[in-house]
């Protein structure tokens, strides 16, 4: 499902999008009650109307919301209005993982590493 900017979900207003992935799309919104900028996490349409897709949405958010760590986003709530169901949590500005690995060379030379001693360890097993 594609969100227009402008589009409202309960108290959240769509500004536009950021990605998409097999689970659903993600766009960035405003809560309008709080004045925060927020991350939308929309299921698909298809989803949206199968029950099991569904539990486990809701699922995925309550094990979220019941985390605190300064590496996964804070949950703020589950939206469901207009035959539509969202995700609302923290929008983490910045690159994303995908960006970072095109660009990134050093971050990733421990999985390097890694492999060359797997590699290495195997030839001597």
């Amino acid at each position: 499902m594609t969100l227009n900017a402008g589009t409202k979900l309960g108290p959240y207003e769509v500004v536009g999008g950021l990605g998409a992935g097999g689970m659903g799309e993600v766009y960035r919104a405003t809560d309008t009650k709080l004045g925060r900028d927020v991350a939308l996490k929309v299921l698909p349409e298809a989803f949206a109307r199968d029950a099991q897709r569904m539990a486990r949405f809701r699922r995925e958010a309550q094990v979220l919301a019941s985390l605190n760590h300064p590496n996964i986003a804070t949950i703020y709530g589950l939206e469901e209005s207009n035959g539509n169901c969202a995700l609302a949590m923290e929008l983490v500005e910045g690159p994303t993982l995908a960006e970072k690995i095109r660009v990134a060379q050093g971050p990733f030379s421990g999985l390097r590493l890694f492999r060359s001693k797997n590699r290495n360890a195997k030839s001597r097993a």
